[in-house]
C-alpha cells in the first residue's frame, strides 16, 4: 500500500509539473551584458546558436542539453559580430554578420566559407529565413540601406531586391511559403511591417507605428494559423515599446505597451500563450493573447524567441534558454554591466556645442540620433562604420538652433541602443 501511494505521488508530481524558462547547460553566459543574437532549430533536437559580440557558433543535437563550439572569430582571422543563423537542411546553413560578411556551410557547420557572389555586397545581414527545400531570404540593415537577398538554389546564386521605396532599414524577414512573406524594420515615418505575395517582387505596407525612430524588430507568424501575426516594436528615449498582434493577416492590429523601450523578442506557441522581452528585461508571459503580461523574473537582454513546429520554445539572450518542464540544474550567471559602447558626455548643460566621446572596443556600426523631451525625432547626427578597435573618438555638434530644454541622444550600435539625456541652455 505504501509503495502504491509513493508511486501515485510521483505520478501526480510529473503530471502537474509546470514548464518554465531555464538557462541551458554547457553554454556560456556573456559578460558585459552582451548576448547570443540568434538561436535556430531544425527540429526539437538539432539546433545552432550565434553569439553576437563574442562571435561564435554553437551546435546541439540533443535539444540544447549539450553544445559544441563550431566557429569563432579567431578562426576567421578578423573581428565579427554574428547577427543570425539559419539552416535549410542539417548540412546547408547560413550565418549573417554586421561586418559586410556572409557565410555558408554545407557540412552542418563544421566549415564555413564566405559568400561573395551577391551584388552589391550586403553591408550587413540582419535577418534570415529559409523556406521550402532550397529557398533562403535575407534582409538588412538596421543602419540602412534597406534590401533583401534571395536564393532559390540553396545559396548557390543570389538576387538582390532594393527595398528603399518601402523602408529605410530592415531587421527581420519571415516567409510562410516561397511567395508569401513579411519583412519588418523602420521607414521615415515609423516602425513598419511589409508583406509580399509574389516572392519579394512587390511589397505592401501593412503596419506602421507612426513614431519616427521606431523599429518593428521581430515578427512571428503563427504556424497553426498563418493569419495571426505577432510583432515587437522597439521605441526610443522614454517611449515604451509596443507588442502588436493581427489576427487577419495584417488588415487590423491590436497593440499594447511593452514593459520596456527596447523591446525586441517575441514568440508564441498558440494564439494566446507567448512571451516578449528586450535589452533590459527578461521573459514576460501572456496567456490571454497579449492583453496582460506577467514578469517571470528570468532571463536578460533577449533578442530571439524561437518556436519549433512541434511547439518547443528556445530563446537567445545573455545565454540560451529553453521552455521546459525538465529540471536542467543550471543558473543564469549573466551579470549586466556596461556595454562595450562607453559614452562620456563632456559637458552638461550644453550651450553652443554638444560634445561627447565614445570608447569603441571593436569594429562597429553606429547611428547617433537626436530626440526632444517628448521622444520626437529631430535629426540624425551621424552614421558611421567604425573600423578601429579600442579607440576613443571625440564628437562635437553645434546645437545653437535648439531651444532651451531637455533632449535625448540615441546611440544605436551592433550591441543595441543607449539613450543619454542632456539639457540645452
Amino acid at each position: 500500500m505504501r509503495l502504491f501511494v509513493f508511486f501515485f505521488i510521483l505520478l501526480s508530481l510529473k503530471l502537474t509539473a509546470q514548464a518554465t524558462w531555464q538557462p541551458l547547460p554547457n553554454i556560456i553566459s556573456n559578460p558585459n551584458n552582451q548576448r547570443f543574437d540568434d538561436v535556430f532549430f531544425l527540429d526539437d533536437n538539432l539546433g545552432w546558436a550565434a553569439n553576437g559580440f563574442y562571435a561564435a557558433v554553437y551546435k546541439t543535437t540533443d535539444g540544447g542539453l549539450t553544445w559544441s563550439e563550431q566557429l569563432n572569430q579567431t578562426d576567421l582571422g578578423s573581428s565579427h559580430y554574428f547577427r543570425n543563423i539559419e539552416f535549410l537542411t542539417e548540412d546547408v546553413g547560413f550565418l549573417g554578420t554586421l561586418n559586410g560578411l556572409f557565410y555558408k556551410t554545407t557540412d552542418g557547420g563544421v566549415t564555413w566559407t564566405s559568400v561573395t557572389n551577391i551584388t552589391p555586397n550586403p553591408v550587413a545581414i540582419c535577418g534570415l529565413d529559409a523556406v521550402g527545400t532550397s529557398t533562403i531570404y535575407g534582409c538588412g540593415a538596421y543602419f540602412s540601406p534597406a534590401f533583401i537577398i534571395k536564393s532559390s538554389d540553396s545559396g548557390n546564386n543570389w538576387t538582390t531586391i532594393d527595398m528603399s521605396a518601402y523602408a529605410d532599414a530592415l531587421v527581420e524577414i519571415y516567409f510562410v511559403t516561397e511567395n508569401l512573406g513579411y519583412a519588418s524594420g523602420k521607414s521615415a515615418t515609423g516602425g513598419v511591417i511589409l508583406k509580399t505575395m509574389d516572392g519579394g517582387t512587390t511589397w505592401t505596407e501593412i503596419y506602421n507605428s507612426n513614431i519616427i525612430g521606431d523599429y518593428v524588430w521581430k515578427i512571428q507568424i503563427l504556424e497553426s494559423n498563418t493569419n495571426v501575426i505577432f510583432g515587437a516594436v522597439e521605441s526610443t528615449a522614454t517611449t515604451l515599446g509596443q507588442f502588436i498582434k493581427s489576427t487577419d493577416s495584417g488588415a487590423t492590429w491590436f497593440s499594447t505597451n511593452a514593459p520596456e523601450t527596447h523591446l525586441q523578442a517575441v514568440g508564441f506557441t498558440s494564439e494566446t500563450h507567448g512571451w516578449i522581452g528586450g535589452h533590459t528585461t527578461g521573459f514576460y508571459e501572456t496567456i490571454d493573447g497579449g492583453v496582460t503580461w506577467t514578469n517571470l523574473n528570468i532571463g536578460n537582454n533577449l533578442n530571439r524567441i524561437f518556436v519549433t513546429s512541434s511547439g518547443q520554445a528556445y530563446a537567445s539572450g545573455t545565454t540560451l534558454y529553453k521552455y521546459t518542464d525538465q529540471t536542467l540544474n543550471t543558473e543564469d550567471f549573466s551579470i549586466p554591466s556596461k556595454s562595450p559602447l562607453q559614452i562620456t558626455l563632456l559637458k552638461n548643460p550644453v550651450e553652443n556645442n554638444l560634445e561627447f566621446s565614445i570608447d569603441f572596443k571593436s569594429d562597429d556600426n553606429l547611428l547617433i540620433e537626436l530626440y526632444d523631451s517628448n521622444s520626437r525625432f529631430i535629426k540624425q547626427l551621424s552614421r558611421e562604420i567604425i573600423k578601429a578597435s579600442s579607440t576613443e573618438k571625440h564628437y562635437k555638434f553645434q546645437v545653437t538652433d535648439l531651444a532651451t530644454g531637455i533632449y535625448f541622444l540615441d546611440f544605436h550600435n551592433n550591441s543595441g541602443r543607449q539613450t543619454i539625456k542632456f539639457i540645452k541652455q
